[in-house]
């Protein structure tokens, strides 16, 4: 007998909601929660992009860009990422997204066919898995809380096979604010080479990274040029969440592919974003420094409170996330987080949430203000403190 579910597609019923937007939901209504689940700065967008957008709203300029985006914000893209030693052409090698998660479904798609196979870097950020399971492939976890929680190219080798098409990591990361070192970094494109897969580099926290910690690109290495591709974007560095303004950049034979998808599913990124984004890249990297000091003087509080609480947590070294072991209070992630809710009135992720190499861990986000951050680590010691045993 046929049932409700049979008129649906099989793959989305099968595919999870994701575990970050179900405490996001919980939210709603509850004025009076400490919030350090979502990944959001708390920072409005800087003025000067604002106000970018409002001269242009008010000039008119409301209608489609070219699919790729427009070409002024391609050039400052292109002349961004030179920072970090990469170079794509404008024209034809980056691609104007709406928002980083668009360009992760729009690679995965133009990369991968049913049964290839994509090694992604676990705990890793809520939409890479399933958005790869959508399009037919394999995904093969690479569990990188056993080495600090960044993979290596030894852990890379072991997993590839003639399947193995791509492999997927976010350096800093999400959830747990660490960064590929340098050296370990330049093996693993070595393997990329050596193999022909792509790597695809998430890159939007590259911004924020903290003390002497420097990012460094995968792209940037010898003969990667024909392997990667990166993604980044405004949300994290410029505050731009809601404008959902990205980026990908990739040889231009594969975005000549990634672009038809693009056509068909959004054709381009909003306007008036573009124009912010314009401004954030010419004039806004003095507000993207005043944010980046706060987040790392909220960090050090955090990594010192958990600490003292005798929780095992690797020191972020970028993004705005810390991914402390609960695991001494005998509760799963899933049962610390709900109760920290119900009781103590804060919100985290359980790091389940992230993939099974997250048990017993939460993320805490510190995109917060530093009096609600002081709160609610008070909270979280109570609740440390109720069950340690």
């Amino acid at each position: 007998m046929n049932t409700r579910q049979d008129k649906f597609s099989k793959a989305m019923v099968e595919t999870p909601p994701s575990g970050i937007r179900k405490f996001f939901e919980m939210l709603i209504g509850h004025d009076d929660v400490i919030s350090l689940s979502v990944g959001e700065p708390d920072f409005p967008t800087p003025w000067i992009m604002r106000e970018e957008a409002f001269y242009h709203l008010e000039q008119g300029h409301t209608s489609y860009t070219s699919n790729w985006g427009l070409l002024e914000l391609r050039k400052q893209i292109a002349l961004y990422m030179e920072r970090y030693n990469l170079y794509y052409n404008p024209d034809k090698e980056i691609l104007v997204t709406v928002g980083a998660s668009e360009g992760v479904d729009a690679v995965l798609r133009a990369v991968l066919n049913p049964g290839d196979e994509l090694i992604v870097c676990a705990p890793c950020y809520v939409n890479y898995t399933p958005l790869a399971i959508l399009t037919g492939a394999k995904v093969v976890l690479l569990d990188t809380s056993v080495n600090g929680f960044y993979p290596t190219a030894e852990q890379f080798e072991k997993l590839i096979t003639p399947k193995t098409k791509a492999i997927m990591f976010c350096s800093p990361s999400n959830p747990t604010g660490t960064m590929v070192p340098p050296a370990e970094l330049e093996k693993i494109a070595a393997l990329c080479v050596k193999h022909q897969i792509w790597a695809i580099a998430d890159e939007i926290y590259c911004e924020l990274v903290y003390e002497d910690a420097k990012h460094v690109s995968i792209g940037s290495f010898p003969g990667m040029k024909d392997y990667a591709i990166i993604l980044n974007g405004f949300s994290k560095s410029f505050a731009m969440t809601g404008w959902r303004i990205g980026w990908i950049a990739a040889p231009d034979d594969l975005m000549a592919q990634i672009v038809k998808l693009h056509q068909y599913n959004t054709i381009c990124a909003p306007i008036f974003s573009q124009y912010a984004a314009i401004e954030g890249l010419k004039n806004g990297w003095g507000e993207v420094e005043k944010m980046r000091v706060s987040y790392q003087q909220r960090r050090n509080l955090m990594y010192k409170a958990f600490c003292d609480m005798g929780l095992p947590v690797p020191e972020p070294t970028g993004a705005f996330y810390m991914f402390p072991d609960i695991s001494s209070t005998g509760l799963t992630a899933e049962e610390f987080a709900t109760e920290l809710f119900q009781k103590h009135n804060v919100a985290v992720v359980p790091g389940t949430a992230f993939g099974e190499a997250g048990a017993g861990h939460i993320r805490c986000c510190y995109a917060t203000a530093i009096d609600k951050i002081k709160v609610a680590l008070d909270r979280i010691r109570q609740l440390v403190e109720e069950h340690k045993n």
